[in-house]
């Protein structure tokens, strides 16, 4: 899954069954990722350029990094990048979309960035109802940085920081980012996705356009949660990501769509 990004498949290798020959999108860089066997990131940055390109927006849009490992992101997408501090892409994002409305302006930030490190940022960001995307890969664990304990980790989830898993009574319990902000006057859009299957994968591009047609129609913040895998953080096989999400995470962090404005057909 993890060479989702990296370039076309041969054209001998189409297996049974499939729609459709899948080419690799023109926004995508053609240096190869870095990333972990099984990682699920390449698959949403994947879909993520797909639906700027559809949407005819590749030299209208800039994309906020996290600064540290999310930056590697930048040669993996022809669009305008900016490093932030960790958590304060939504800030950053915040000045960008002001100065220049005209310009869709996204973060992309794994959840160890938004919600454990810049948690205040991204809600002050919805609360002001600013039209920005939050884009937040949310793997459960600082799986770029070490892999340790996120505010996502779930109940018993084992980490580098919490060997014998986590524990609600020392460590609390996972933050669910959208369903905090669904009340925020100021939310336009909310979703949370997954791409640890192809259906999966499918659903989540539609859930990125909706957050950024929303912003293009200027409606409000919007944010997309995508669950990806991490199997490394995780301690399992590659190949055994998607199970270990469709057990373990997506009890938690439910997929689907939060909150939609009426008028929004995309």
């Amino acid at each position: 899954m993890s060479e989702a990004v990296t370039g076309d498949p041969p054209a001998s290798t189409v297996e049974s069954g499939m729609e459709r020959v899948f080419t690799r999108s023109p926004l995508l860089g053609t240096s190869t990722h870095s990333l972990c066997p099984g990682c699920g990131e390449p698959n949403a940055v994947r879909v993520l350029m797909e639906s700027i390109e559809e949407m005819g927006e590749r030299e209208n849009t800039v994309c906020v990094l996290g600064i540290g490992c999310y930056t590697a992101f930048a040669a993996l997408m022809d669009v305008d990048c900016q490093q932030a501090m960790h958590g304060r892409a939504p800030a950053q994002a915040t000045g960008l979309k002001r100065v220049l409305p005209d310009r869709l302006v996204f973060t992309l930030q794994g959840d160890g960035d938004m919600i454990t490190e810049g948690l205040q940022e991204v809600i002050h960001a919805a609360a002001r109802g600013e039209k920005i995307t939050a884009i937040c890969l949310n793997n459960a664990a600082f799986g770029e940085t070490g892999g340790h304990m996120t505010a996502t980790s779930v109940i018993g989830q084992r980490t580098k920081s919490t060997l014998e898993g986590r524990s609600p009574e020392r460590h609390g319990y996972p933050i669910r980012l959208p369903e905090m902000l669904v009340g925020f006057e100021g939310v336009a859009y909310l979703a949370r996705g997954t791409v640890h299957t192809p259906a999966g994968v499918k659903k989540t591009k539609k859930l990125l356009r909706a957050a950024l047609e929303t912003q293009r129609r200027g409606l409000g913040f919007s944010l997309v949660e995508v669950v990806t895998m991490c199997p490394t953080g995780w301690f399992t096989a590659p190949g055994d990501g998607p199970k270990f999400q469709q057990e373990n995470l997506l009890p938690v962090f439910p997929v689907g769509e939060l909150k939609r404005p009426r008028d929004l057909t995309a």
